[in-house]
């Protein structure tokens, strides 16, 4: 059987993404882990998070889970998750700049405090709700229809230094990068788990990738 380690550094609604995962696949074996050896034999990774980042990588060092996530985001299927994707991003402006794992060569930026919509009303920050998304050529694509509209929560966003890792954008008024993607690895800034039908698509397109683009 097939297996699917989440893991568990005691940040995000962890149950939520579990039982997204185990209802797009359930021949799938789910696993929340915070072990480094049911991290390294899991079959594929779910980087899931919520929260401040300084937060997230201070959790992630003191349980010994930043060199395991570096290691099996080499080999593994991949697959970060809000938080958990811009963790893997150079560095967050987020808490006065905090260094994060360096796996996208990039930065974490925060919206603008002034943004506006066409008719110049303000927008609110955090960008919540629901919001279409521009895909780029990649297979976990398979089955969503160009500009579905997937549920986000966040007020930062990932700007890679690379335009090619960027695999979809989002307006919000301007266009920031919503996906990622680079060999075995794939991030999004939406919550899958929240985002109906397309959310369970992606998770069920996710938990038979090979690691392949």
């Amino acid at each position: 059987m097939s297996s699917v380690a989440v893991i568990d550094y005691g940040m995000g609604n962890l149950h939520s993404i579990e039982k997204g995962l185990q209802h797009a696949a359930p021949e799938v074996d789910v696993q929340i882990v915070s072990d480094v050896t049911a991290i390294q034999q899991a079959d594929r990774i779910v980087f899931p998070g919520v929260g401040a980042i300084r937060d997230c990588m201070l959790a992630l060092d003191s349980a010994g889970l930043s060199a395991v996530i570096k290691d099996v985001a080499k080999t593994k299927p991949f697959l970060g998750i809000c938080l958990g994707m811009q963790a893997l991003l150079t560095e967050s402006e987020e808490n006065d700049n905090t260094a994060c794992l360096d796996i996208f060569k990039g930065q974490v930026e925060h919206f603008s405090k002034d943004m506006r919509d066409d008719k110049g009303e303000r927008l609110k920050i955090p960008h919540m709700g629901w919001n279409q998304v521009r895909q780029k050529q990649h297979s976990l694509w398979e089955g969503i229809p160009q500009n579905s509209r997937f549920y986000f929560v966040h007020s930062y966003y990932v700007k890679p230094n690379n335009e090619k890792d960027s695999i979809a954008t989002t307006d919000y008024p301007k266009e920031f990068t919503s996906a990622l993607a680079k060999d075995n690895i794939f991030a999004v800034q939406f919550h899958p788990e929240k985002s109906q039908t397309v959310g369970l698509q992606l998770l069920k397109n996710f938990l038979s990738w090979d690691g392949q683009s």
